[in-house]
This record gives C-alpha cells, structure tokens and sequence, in this order.
C-alpha cells in the first residue's frame, strides 16, 4: 500500500507519471506508470468496469481528481480518515486513496484477499483512528454487512460519518434497513468518466453539471470530467458544446424543478416485447419486493415468439426461500403480462471484481435458460 501511496502522490503533485493500479497474477496490487499521450496533467488511468462491453482506459487529471475530492469533502462537511474496501483497480477504490492524500489523512485497507466479508469489515473498522470516517461499499456489500449483523458490525458502520453507496441500483429494502439501522447512507451515481461519484442522493456535487437530452439520456459536465480515454476513438461519449466539454451517459433520468436527479435505468434496458416497451427498471424494482428476493436483474434475451421476451436473474439467498416456479406465479400476481418469461434462480447475483452485477454473464444465461425453454 505504501509503494502506491507513494506512487499516486507523486502523479497528484506533478513529480511522477501517470499510474494504473494494476492486480497480478498472484494478487499483488501494484501501480504501474501509464503514458498518456496528448494529456500533460493525467494523474490516473483507470478501467470502466465492462459491465455493458470491453473495459476503457480513462484518463483522470489532477485538476479533475482534485475538484471531486474538494467537491466531496464540501458535500460529506469534513474530511477524515477513510476505510478501503473496494478493489484498488476501478476508480471508487483509487478513490479513497486520492481522497486521503488530498486530506493528508492516513487510509486503512481491508484485507479483501478471501474476498469480502462482514468479520474482515468489522476487523478493518476498528483500525481505524480518526474520529471523522468515512467508507465506500457497493449494494451486495452493505447487504452482507445488514444481513443478521453482530453487535460489533452494528457498532463500527453507525460510527462512519458517511457510508457511500454506489456502483449499482440500490434496492429500496436495503436503504429502508440501513435507515432503521442507524446508519449514515449516501447513495452516489457517477462513473470512471466522472472520477466516480459526482451526485450524492440525486443532488450534484459543487462544480458538476446534469442535465437531460431530448432522448431521456442524463448527461455529466464540469470539473470533475475525464479527459477522454486512452483506447478508445476520440468522442465515444464525450462531446463538447457551447465551449462546454459532457459526457453522455448509458442511463436515463429526469430532473426535478431543484435539479435533483433521478436515474431511471439504462438506455438499453428497454426491452421491446410482443411490441410493447418494458422498463427493466421497473421490472428489477418490483421483483425486488417479492418475499425471499434480495436483489434482482432483469434483461431482454432473444425469442422467436416474441422478438425479445424478459427474463429475470434473482438472488434469493440460501436456503432459497422459494423456487423458481413460485417466484414466476409471484411476478405474474405484481406484474401481469410485463412478468418475466424466464427466472433463474440464485444465492447471489453474479458480480464483476468492483462490485457491479456481470451483466453480460447473466444475460448470457438467462438467454441460454429461455432458449432451453
């Protein structure tokens, strides 16, 4: 941790290159130095998670990275001691690094070599020194931590001053029992694009921009903007207008007359069934109410009767609470004819090394599962 400390300070200050936080083979997290051709102030490359298709290479600069740790410091009221328990490669975990450098404050890192589990967190948090602190979880993180948690787990997350919650849709369930926990949850929407978070519970940070565009698309502007990718053609989502530089987004959303942002859900979660459009979104959220399912993805997968029929992947815990046939009777009674056709079921969603839900995986399934149908 030291060495990348020491690493990403240098590329802060303008005394090193730009560096990639990079996992081998073995497990060593390192930082490897990156040239970044055309831009003289990148500090950080960092991958887009490849949830929807093949990983970016985005540039963040200085000037970038440090609006968005300012801007978070002003929306979070203090800066303080952070908790690393996100994988250092994909920008809400370098994140936590940037922010403390910029606080000079000293982060603890969770050891996440057997993966993520409640008793690491709990340990890792009661390392920690300062009394302002802070952490960064996705959903099936916060999850695991709320579900049956210890006396010490209780005690250790009601200490944070903030919890950011990002990464993924967080399911209503799960915020309504971090609230009756006791906990101080921040749900966050932002990007690699956008040095991650850049709009904290639907309000954007101070220098970001949102605005709508006339197909529903929600698009990012400001301070906090990338400078473009390495590996990728020049635009692919970013344009300028007016002298202004935006990112155009995958999602939808729609602002409120205080400029409050809702996200809708993707673009491409529409899925156009027997002539109908279909929010996945919607779908996703209502199955997410049914007894016995934790959280839920929805997708359109190819259908010769149809032209794309929903099918849903759901977690459902383990013992499974209900079986996939009960589940389906269960989605057509809160659903009617927008209920998936097909359902796997599941202990967990399957999830990218960051956190996301694979998206391409269990869409590859559930394509699979309905063709076998």
């Amino acid at each position: 941790m030291d060495d990348i400390l020491k690493a990403l300070a240098a590329a802060l200050q303008g005394e090193g290159p730009a560096v990639e936080i990079v996992t081998d083979r073995d497990g060593t997290v390192r930082a490897v130095p990156v040239e970044t051709p055309g831009v003289e102030d990148a500090a950080v490359v960092v991958r887009t998670s490849g949830s929807t298709g093949a990983p970016k290479a985005t540039v963040l600069t200085v000037d970038a990275l440090a609006a968005s740790s300012m801007a978070t410091a002003i929306a979070l009221r203090g800066e303080g001691q952070w908790l690393l328990a996100l994988p250092l490669q994909y920008v809400a975990g370098i994140q936590v690094l940037v922010r403390s450098l910029f606080a000079g404050t000293r982060p603890w890192a969770m050891d996440l070599a057997d993966g993520f589990t409640p008793e690491g967190f709990t340990a890792a948090a009661l390392e920690l020194t300062d009394t302002i602190r802070f952490t960064s979880l996705v959903p099936t993180q916060l999850q695991r931590l709320l579900d049956d948690p210890s006396a010490d787990t209780l005690a250790v997350l009601r200490r944070f001053n903030a919890i950011l919650l990002g990464g993924a849709p967080a399911p209503a369930g799960l915020l309504e029992g971090a609230r009756d926990a006791g906990l101080h949850v921040v749900t966050t929407y932002g990007s690699a694009e956008t040095c991650g978070g850049c709009v904290y519970d639907g309000e954007p940070l101070d220098g970001v921009e949102v605005r709508i565009d006339g197909d529903g698309r929600i698009l990012l502007g400001g301070s906090t903007l990338a400078a473009g990718y390495l590996d990728a053609p020049t635009g692919s989502g970013f344009f300028e207008e007016d002298g202004a530089r935006w990112y155009r987004t995958g999602d939808l959303g729609e602002l409120s007359p205080d400029g409050r942002l809702a996200v809708l859900g993707r673009a491409d979660d529409v899925i156009i069934t027997g002539g109908v459009k279909v929010s996945a979104a919607h779908v996703q959220a209502e199955l997410e109410k049914l007894d016995g399912v934790s959280a839920a993805f929805v997708a359109g997968v190819p259908s010769a009767e149809w032209g794309q029929a929903v099918a849903a992947y759901l977690a459902v815990g383990e013992p499974a609470a209900a079986s996939p046939d009960e589940l389906l009777d269960a989605g057509r009674s809160a659903l009617g004819a927008l209920a998936p056709k097909t359902v796997i079921t599941a202990p967990a969603l399957l999830m990218l090394p960051n956190g996301k839900p694979d998206r391409l995986a269990m869409g590859a399934l559930l394509s699979e599962q309905h063709q076998a149908e």
